[in-house]
């Protein structure tokens, strides 16, 4: 609901009409104004209706015009003094802008938390990708390294029983500083199973 409050600036041409064609032309120019102001209004949607002064001004002057100019009064202006919603409707009003609010920041809230979701899962999926591509490069560098010993060495096995040997006891000493429990076979004969690998060649 809208209140609203006009002021109707008259001329009375014709004082006999205004007298005997109307029973009151005071009550009934302010009958008609409220009737025709709230009819204008009606029509209306709230946001125009608060901001559209002149647009009701100019239609309330037309809408009372005719009607009165057979009272012998013609209308010099009208004026709207106040057009506000009803203390209902500011409520109402409010409580519908704060739930815009809520909405909009609720919404706001999901979009952060679901870019910061798609990042991580990003962030791990470029971390598992350098991790994989780190690994590739180690092998890659380690069968390099084991093919030039491995030349190096040509019939002598001892570089190469040296460099496993070493990794063996990196690995034994990895795995003794770790928490789990772990039971690792080694080869009773390092130099044995080293000539296996290399081809059995003694």
């Amino acid at each position: 609901m809208i209140v609203a409050n006009a002021v109707a600036y008259i001329n009375i041409v014709s004082p006999e009409k205004a007298v005997y064609g109307v029973e009151n032309y005071r009550i009934a120019i302010q009958n008609l104004v409220q009737t025709s102001l709230r009819s204008i209004i009606g029509e209306m949607d709230l946001d125009d209706a608060l901001s559209s002064r002149e647009i009701i001004k100019t239609k309330l002057k037309t809408a009372i015009s005719d009607d009165i100019a057979d009272w012998g009064i013609t209308v010099k202006t009208v004026e709207i003094q106040d057009i506000a919603p009803s203390g209902t409707m500011q409520k109402a009003m409010e409580e519908q802008a704060a739930a815009e609010r809520q909405r909009r920041a609720t919404v706001t809230r999901a979009e952060g938390e679901k870019t910061a979701a798609i990042l991580q899962a990003e962030g791990r999926l470029e971390a598992s990708r350098r991790d994989a591509e780190a690994k590739i490069v180690l092998a890659e560098a380690n069968r390099k390294a084991i093919e030039l010993i491995v030349g190096a060495a040509g019939e002598n096995p001892l570089p190469l029983m040296f460099i496993l040997g070493e990794r063996y006891v990196e690995s034994i000493k990895s795995l003794a500083e770790s928490q789990n429990a772990k039971v690792v076979a080694l080869p009773a004969d390092l130099p044995a199973a080293l000539r296996g690998i290399m081809g059995g060649k003694n």
